[in-house]
């Protein structure tokens, strides 16, 4: 189905989970967020069925996010569910990958075609300090996990912040080396915890054209432009919503866990969806796409207009 403005809407991200074991400083209080009860939660059967619909109206691509989707009982039986839909064509998660040594293989046998994992750095000290708990040898040790069970073209996501990680991009470009791994930069955006960051914390993905000058380009891949270096089986991504907004390629919605639906990122709209017939189910998704914005107003205000902060909407 097509918004107000020719875009073709054919991905659906759904957030399955607040919930994080990480707490990165740039999505999360120190203290994490308070637990919701099962009924604040859409339960798999919701999901399932609002997924249903929406590919009816021409939805084929689904992600699972969070919070980390990982931490939610019985995820591979979702994505098991969400695989049978005769419509949907992909079937991807974004993780932070601290689980995959041991979800890897079942995600892999339960039709997920590909993972999108969250690295914002090579150094385990830096990781630590960055996630409040996290390991980065856990993650590192998950993504060759992946690897091994069968994954390709997993998307490695590091959120580019100045004075923390923009003197690693030649390290995360060496990752694409020999592997079948695209390494994406993106872009800080002023949501949430970073909303009110330090303006020098706020890097153009030309930093890492910069940094990479013999980056050859590649492609488009939706909000992705992707180079590759010479020589290199991998690619390197950018995404660029603050520097060179990307809005007139968007072609998602997002659902929250506690079943609202999001046109747009960074708007405060948002339609229930909770408790609805499968007509009212079909009229709300076409509002919802109808009401897609034609673009944010984050490199104009410095500020998301949504409510929610990341970890509440799914990466």
């Amino acid at each position: 189905m097509q918004d107000n403005y020719g875009r073709e809407i054919s991905v659906l991200r759904i957030s399955v989970t607040d919930l994080c074991n990480y707490r990165c400083k740039y999505c999360m209080g120190e203290d994490g967020i308070p637990k919701r009860t099962h009924r604040d939660v859409l339960s798999f059967e919701e999901i399932t069925r609002i997924a249903s619909v929406a590919a009816g109206l021409g939805i084929r691509k689904i992600r699972l996010t969070g919070g980390e989707p990982l931490v939610r009982r019985g995820i591979l039986d979702l994505c098991r569910m969400l695989k049978s839909i005769p419509e949907i064509k992909e079937l991807s998660m974004t993780t932070n990958g601290s689980f995959l040594t041991d979800f890897a293989a079942g995600l892999k046998d339960a039709g997920v075609d590909r993972l999108n994992i969250s690295l914002d750095t090579l150094d385990p000290e830096k990781f630590h300090s960055m996630t409040r708990t996290g390991s980065l040898e856990d993650v590192l040790h998950g993504i060759e996990t992946a690897e091994q069970v069968g994954f390709t073209g997993t998307k490695l996501n590091a959120v580019l912040i100045g004075g923390f990680n923009d003197t690693e991009i030649p390290a995360f470009a060496e990752l694409t080396k020999s592997r079948d791994l695209s390494v994406r930069f993106i872009e800080l955006m002023p949501l949430g915890c970073s909303a009110n960051w330090d303006s020098q914390c706020f890097l153009s993905s030309d930093a890492v054209l910069k940094a990479l000058p013999d980056l050859e380009f590649v492609d488009t891949d939706g909000v992705s432009v992707r180079y590759r270096l010479p020589g290199y089986l991998g690619t390197i991504g950018l995404i660029p919503p603050m520097s060179r907004k990307f809005c007139s390629r968007c072609n998602r919605i997002r659902l929250t866990a506690d079943g609202k639906l999001k046109p747009c990122l960074h708007s405060a709209a948002e339609i229930p969806l909770t408790g609805l017939s499968d007509q009212e189910l079909e009229n709300a998704l076409k509002a919802a796409i109808l009401s897609k914005p034609k673009e944010h107003l984050l490199n104009q205000t410095h500020q998301s207009g949504t409510l929610r902060n990341m970890y509440e909407i799914g990466g």
